[in-house]
């Protein structure tokens, strides 16, 4: 099984991007604010696939379990525009999460 990189997710977002330039709003850092937000809005229905059914049964029914890695790829889709709105590729990601993660593994 390969790896599903940063860069594959841009490119795809961009490809999805193109497809609808004339329907949705442009990539651009003034849009940043407004992908965030419905970031969020997904991020609440995963949040309510768990609530209503609870974590195990979101886990082991298949078709709630599709549902909700459905809905975590919807906000994986917002978060890449927010990284395309503010030109933040893979290495300067990397960079920051390693760099984050370092100070975290020394917190405690």
């Amino acid at each position: 099984m390969s790896d599903f990189s940063i860069n594959e997710m841009l490119s795809m977002q961009k490809e999805l991007q193109e497809k609808y330039k004339d329907k949705w709003e442009a990539i651009a850092p003034e849009a940043g604010k407004h992908k965030l937000l419905w970031m969020i809005g997904e991020i609440g229905e995963v949040i309510d696939i768990i609530k209503k059914n609870g974590d195990r049964k979101a886990v082991n029914e298949s078709s709630l379990r599709a549902e909700l890695v459905e809905e975590l790829a919807d906000v994986l889709m917002y978060y890449n525009d927010v990284l395309l709105c503010y030109g933040i590729g893979e290495e300067e990601l990397k960079q920051a999460y390693t760099a984050k993660f370092e100070k975290n593994m020394k917190r405690w």
